[in-house]
């Protein structure tokens, strides 16, 4: 018998597997190392052509400045001279003077009374507008104007001629029956004119608390109206925890922006080598102003707004490191 024989086709030849970065044909799928490389240098070159302009302006007007500044502070510079180190002189001076002390005084005092009035009438009205009535965006408008006109030269100049002997304050105090007299020319009355006009700006806090109470879910009031909260427990439970970051980026916000006051305490005071009468209304950077550009004493002057600075760095850690008690963030709940 023959023997049988079994054709077997043969196997087909081995494929070997593409180099990355190549397709079947050969052509290129991906690009090559260098020109990611290339492309994502070109990239950055164009990033960094785009953020010059604030760089350079950064450099330029912000850090090349407190870079002087704090040389500035340990010399002796009248800005004609060049400036001749001196040490801690200037800090030393500044704690042994008493007009330094009288303007940390006035600062203090403006920070503690006018930051709390003012974020108490901006939390006020803006409870009053997050109701639905008719002519809403008139009495926004309304409200918020005073914050765009209000730190200006010329509102600081009709609010003294307001505020002064005969003016219209002066004579609604004698139709009260009121000591008559203008509160520029009183030492004990003109800082609270300086409050009033902290105060009559509060639109734009008042903007900020608004978008918060527009945030905050209407079926928590109606549930606990249906439990029996009136209106003070409905705030108190409800509105004031749920706009709590909101309170505290006002309170962060008009604190720092409270111990920067200046324009209107220095036209209020009266122009010159004073602010106020008696130094009523001497705040800090009206005292800074004084020795830097009236007394030519520059040295002295960034002495004075690195100890600023440092005051404001402190209140705003102790801010920040209180928020844990009284703010409630939304991730924190979950």
């Amino acid at each position: 018998m023959g023997t049988a024989v079994t054709h077997v086709p043969p196997a087909p030849p081995a494929v070997e597997p593409a180099a990355p970065g190549t397709a079947a044909g050969g052509g290129s799928a991906t690009p090559s190392g260098g020109a990611r490389r290339g492309r994502a240098r070109r990239e950055n070159v164009a990033g960094y052509l785009f953020m010059s302009p604030w760089i350079a302006g950064f450099v330029l007007l912000t850090a090349g400045p407190m870079i002087a500044s704090l040389y500035f502070a340990f010399t002796d510079y009248n800005l004609f001279d060049a400036p001749r180190w001196i040490g801690l002189r200037n800090f030393t001076e500044m704690f042994a003077d008493p007009r330094w002390r009288t303007s940390v005084e006035v600062t203090s005092w403006y920070v503690i009374v006018g930051t709390p009035l003012k974020l108490a009438a901006a939390l006020g009205v803006a409870l009053l507008l997050n109701q639905k009535r008719a002519g809403q965006g008139f009495y926004r408008a309304a409200f918020y104007a005073p914050s765009l006109i209000g730190a200006s030269v010329s509102i600081a100049i009709v609010w003294r001629a307001i505020f002064s002997d005969g003016a219209v304050v002066d004579r609604a105090q004698q139709v009260f029956g009121l000591d008559a007299g203008g509160w520029i020319g009183d030492p004990d009355r003109i800082v609270y004119s300086l409050v009033a006009l902290t105060v009559w700006q509060f639109g734009a806090p008042m903007v900020i608390f608004l978008a918060g109470l527009k945030q905050v879910p209407r079926e928590l009031y109606e549930a606990a109206e249906m439990d029996g909260a009136g209106t003070w427990r409905r705030f108190w439970n409800i509105t004031l925890p749920m706009i709590s970051p909101v309170l505290f980026f006002n309170v962060l916000l008009e604190t720092i922006h409270s111990f920067q006051v200046f324009g209107s305490a220095y036209i209020l005071g009266g122009q010159g080598n004073s602010c106020g009468p008696a130094d009523a209304t001497l705040v800090y950077t009206c005292y800074l102003y004084i020795q830097g550009f009236e007394n030519s004493r520059m040295g002295f002057a960034s002495a004075m707004a690195w100890m600023l600075l440092l005051a404001v760095g402190l209140v705003t850690a102790v801010l920040f490191w209180s928020q844990r008690r009284w703010v409630h963030y939304e991730e924190a709940s979950r």
